[in-house]
C-alpha cells in the first residue's frame, strides 16, 4: 500500500472487502460502465431542516407498515423510480443520530394517495452511522385549487426522545415550484430552499437523490459530512454504479490517522481500505469487494484522527 506520489503511482488495495481478508479469496477484476454520476452532493453548510408551510396535510395516516428491503413502492408501482438517501444529523452538525424513524408518504404517479391502505407509505429508521435510504416512484403532482402542487414527499421524523419534524422534499426543475405557496418560501421558519434536492439519473434508469436531515436530537459524535473538509475530503468516486471494482480518490490535509471504510445501508462496516498514519496528499484506493458481498447501496467514509469528515454513497450491481 502506497502512497500516490507526485508521480501519479497509484496504491491498489488487494483485496480491501473484511469477507475476502477473512476467506483470503481474492475476486475476479474488471472494469464497471462509466456512471453519469461520479460523486453525490454535499451540503454548503449547517442548516437546519425547516418545516414545511402545509404541515402533515389531510393524507397521514398513522401507524405505516416497516419498509423491506428499504422499498417504499412494490415493483409492480407504475412510475419512474427514485432513490433518496442521506444521514440524520443533530443540531450542531457534529453528531449522527442512528434509530431515527423516517416516516414517509406520497402521492403515486397519478397525483392520488392511498387513503385506505398504506401504498407508498411506510416507515424506516437511521442505522448505526445515521444513514438511511429507501426507494419509491416519482410523485405525481395534483390539482391545489387552480395550481398544481409540484412533486413531493412527505416526511414525519422523530429522533429518539424528542419531538417529530414535519416537513416535505421537492426536486429541482420542477415547474410548479415558483408558484407553490410552501415549495416557494425562501427564508423563516417554513424556508424550503435546502429541501429542493437534484436527482441524478444513474445508468439502470432509475434517479438517485441525496437529502441529509439536521434536527434536534442527541447522536454520536464522529462528525459529519462537510463540517471538517478542512481535514481531508474524498474528491471523486468512480465508476458509480460499479460492478467489480470502484475507484476512491481522496486528499488528506494534514498529517493524521487516516481511516478509509465502507459501510452497508445496515451500517455494518463491510471493508477496512485504509487505516494508517498518512501525509498531506492525494491518494486513490481502490475498492474490490468479495463476489459474495450483495448488490446495493453502500457508504465510503473518510476519518481523519477518527473523526469522520466526509462521505459519499455508491452503488454495487
Amino acid at each position: 500500500m502506497r502512497k500516490k506520489t507526485n508521480t501519479q503511482r497509484r496504491r491498489f488495495l488487494k483485496n480491501v472487502s473484511l469477507t475476502s481478508l477473512a476467506l483470503g479469496i481474492l475476486p475476479n477484476l474488471s472494469k464497471a460502465e462509466n456512471s453519469v454520476s461520479k460523486e453525490t452532493p454535499i451540503q454548503d453548510d449547517c442548516v437546519t431542516t425547516t418545516r414545511d408551510y402545509y404541515g402533515q396535510g389531510p393524507f397521514y395516516t398513522e401507524n405505516a407498515p416497516l419498509l423491506s428491503d428499504n422499498q417504499l413502492a412494490k415493483a409492480e408501482e407504475e412510475g419512474t423510480r427514485i432513490v433518496i438517501s442521506g444521514r440524520v444529523i443533530n443540531l450542531g452538525c457534529s453528531e449522527f443520530i442512528p434509530n431515527t424513524e423516517v416516516d414517509i408518504w406520497h402521492a403515486d404517479a397519478a397525483g392520488d394517495y392511498d387513503n385506505d391502505g398504506f401504498n407508498l407509505r411506510g416507515r424506516t429508521h437511521s442505522n448505526e452511522q445515521g444513514f438511511y435510504m429507501f426507494e419509491t416512484i416519482w410523485p405525481g403532482k395534483y390539482l391545489n385549487g387552480n395550481q398544481f402542487r409540484p412533486a413531493h414527499i412527505h416526511f414525519k421524523i422523530t429522533p429518539p426522545g424528542f419531538n417529530p419534524l414535519i416537513t416535505q422534499l421537492y426536486f429541482e426543475g420542477d415547474t410548479s415550484i415558483p408558484a407553490d405557496a410552501a415549495a416557494s418560501i425562501t427564508e423563516g421558519d417554513f424556508d424550503a430552499t435546502h429541501r429542493i434536492i437534484p436527482l441524478t439519473e444513474t445508468t439502470d434508469g432509475k434517479y438517485e437523490g441525496t437529502w441529509d436531515i439536521v434536527i434536534n436530537g442527541d447522536g454520536v459524535t464522529m462528525g459529519v459530512n462537510d463540517l471538517h473538509l478542512e481535514k481531508g475530503m474524498i474528491y471523486k468516486i468512480g465508476p458509480n454504479p460499479f460492478e467489480q471494482e470502484i475507484d476512491i480518490e481522496y486528499g488528506v490535509f494534514q498529517p493524521a490517522q487516516v481511516s478509509l471504510l465502507v459501510y452497508d445501508i445496515q451500517g455494518n462496516l463491510v471493508a477496512n481500505l485504509e487505516e494508517e498514519y498518512m501525509g498531506t496528499d492525494k491518494y486513490t484506493a481502490v475498492w474490490r469487494p468479495d463476489t459474495s458481498l450483495v448488490n446495493g447501496h453502500y457508504f465510503v467514509t473518510l476519518k481523519v484522527n477518527d473523526l469522520q469528515v466526509h462521505y459519499l454513497k455508491v452503488i454495487k450491481q
